[in-house]
């Protein structure tokens, strides 16, 4: 029998990992008939929705909620729906409750865990410690030698206060293994593997509409164009390319503080915004490399999105990407130094690419989101056994 899942995601409407991976998630557990109580944000009045099994709570904002990104807020009067949302989890009657992170959501389905006796799992999907750390650099480039310091202290300090929180669950779970590590050293909790899986009937490379007359390659990047995703380095490579002698085209999708910089610096870059479904496969596949230079990404959805489009990408080694671009067979790990170089090799044998090419979307193919959620609802029960059972809602 499947546990009664209580879902309270961080981001589910907007442009990210998370959302990605929520939306999954709930389509999954329509799938497969798992009983589900999603309670979300969203721009929608009040909505209690029933799709199979799965019911839907969605709550607006506030119009004083901060900003934190394009389309990402924090409401910090989210628990004036406290009285609503314990309501509904005590006529769903949840056997569990698992939330994705420290945001207004998150706070409140662990503090509903906690009052209604509930077993409380937290699955980590952004490295927020680096993310602070690359925040501070307004400050710390004025600081001297002092500035690399106070990025430290700040990814220490929130690096602390984030385990803190995910210490309140029973169970943890993480998008790759050094982290489930480090949360598993940090919290003292048991963490299992979280990872992300893909729609290779959306992403593949039968989306490709160049020419094949049109040799003139082009590079990539998908996501959030923002410091954290270290996005400065993109123009940097386009000038060493040029350099060797390459002149690639670049196409960007995405949306965020850094597009008027990338706009400007990389001259005559495509600036696609946001693209999603069949816009965003058909980008994938008309790129011939994805360069993706984050050093923050817990995981990666974008560059399995482009494996399984049939497009190589280069990553650096640090985060999730590197778990999943296998070196010299799907893509290229690098340092920020090496990128242009490998880039420009990689390019310069179009034999090893369409090698890349083809084993990319190979690889790709054993990466499904039922298998990873299945792995998901099998670590559940753990959650029973650790804190002695059901809760009393």
């Amino acid at each position: 029998m499947h546990p009664r899942v209580a879902f309270f995601p961080d981001s589910f409407h907007e442009v990210n990992g998370v959302a990605h991976t929520s939306r999954n998630f709930v389509a999954f557990a329509r799938r497969r008939g798992l009983p589900m109580l999603c309670v979300r944000a969203g721009p929608r009045p009040r909505l209690l929705k029933r799709e199979g099994e799965v019911l839907s709570l969605e709550l607006p904002r506030s119009p004083i909620a901060i900003s934190l990104e394009r389309d990402l807020s924090f409401d910090p009067i989210f628990a004036r729906y406290v009285e609503l949302i314990e309501r509904t989890l005590r006529k769903f009657r949840p056997d569990l409750i698992h939330i994705t992170g420290p945001s207004e959501v998150g706070i409140l389905g662990t503090y509903l865990a906690w009052k209604l006796n509930l077993p409380l799992v937290a699955s980590w999907h952004t490295n927020v410690h680096e993310y602070a750390a690359r925040r501070m650099r307004w400050l710390s480039r004025h600081l001297g030698s002092n500035g690399p310091v106070v990025e430290q202290w700040a990814e220490d300090t929130s690096l602390q206060v984030a385990t803190r929180f995910y210490k309140l669950a029973q169970v943890l779970y993480a998008p790759n293994p050094p982290l489930c590590d480090l949360l598993a050293r940090m919290t003292g909790r048991p963490c299992h593997l979280m990872q992300r899986g893909v729609d290779t009937d959306l992403f593949s490379a039968a989306k490709r509409t160049r020419a094949e007359s049109d040799c003139h390659p082009v590079l990539g990047y998908v996501g959030r164009l923002s410091v954290e995703k270290n996005v400065a380095l993109l123009p940097r490579i386009d000038k060493e390319l040029k350099g060797m002698g390459c002149s690639p085209r670049w196409l960007i999708v995405g949306h965020g503080a850094d597009a008027a910089v990338l706009r400007r610096e990389l001259g005559d870059a495509a600036m696609a915004g946001v693209l999603r479904g069949e816009d965003l496969a058909n980008a994938y596949a008309n790129m011939d490399l994805l360069v993706f230079p984050s050093h923050t990404d817990t995981f990666g959805n974008v560059v399995l999105e482009a494996l399984a489009s049939g497009v190589p990408a280069v990553v650096t080694p640090h985060g999730g990407p590197a778990h999943i671009v296998q070196d010299r067979v799907t893509g290229i790990v690098a340092e920020d130094e090496q990128f242009a170089r490998s880039i420009a090799n990689l390019l310069a044998s179009p034999q090893r690419l369409h090698s890349m090419r083809c084993a990319a979307r190979e690889y790709a193919l054993g990466c499904t989101w039922d298998a990873v959620f299945e792995r998901v609802i099998a670590a559940y029960p753990v959650v029973h056994r650790h804190t002695g059972g059901n809760g009393s809602a």
